[in-house]
């Protein structure tokens, strides 16, 4: 049985509909086109790396002990014993993770669980 064939009529109209992940990376393409001629304001925002971490005061707001947080956050405990007795800094990334934990430390369990 010869197969029926499609006219360029139906294939133009299938092409554009497309997929939605390309639907969505037209509209990308077209606003990123916009803001670069100047006729839209994408919104910005700045990130701020806090300098220093009150690790006690966010661990204690927790209520957890020294090594209940380090569990909690996948943290070594000699490194939140050194960080609270001032002996050590948490390097950026450390500031980055418990920057996170003082605001969303439910987040942070959630994407830490196994």
């Amino acid at each position: 049985m010869p197969r029926k064939k499609s006219s360029a009529k139906s294939s133009r109209r299938s092409k554009r509909r497309g997929s939605a992940f390309g639907r969505a990376l037209i509209a990308s393409a077209r606003e990123a086109l916009a803001h670069v001629r100047g006729e839209i304001e994408l919104p910005t925002y700045e990130i701020r790396v806090p300098s220093d971490a009150e690790v006690a005061r966010i661990r204690r707001r927790l209520g957890l002990s020294q090594a209940a947080f380090a569990r909690a956050f996948g943290l070594d405990v000699t490194a939140v014993h050194a960080w609270e007795q001032g002996r050590r800094r948490p390097d950026r990334a450390a500031r980055i993770l418990l920057a996170v934990i003082a605001k969303e430390p439910l987040a942070v369990r959630r994407a830490l669980a196994a």
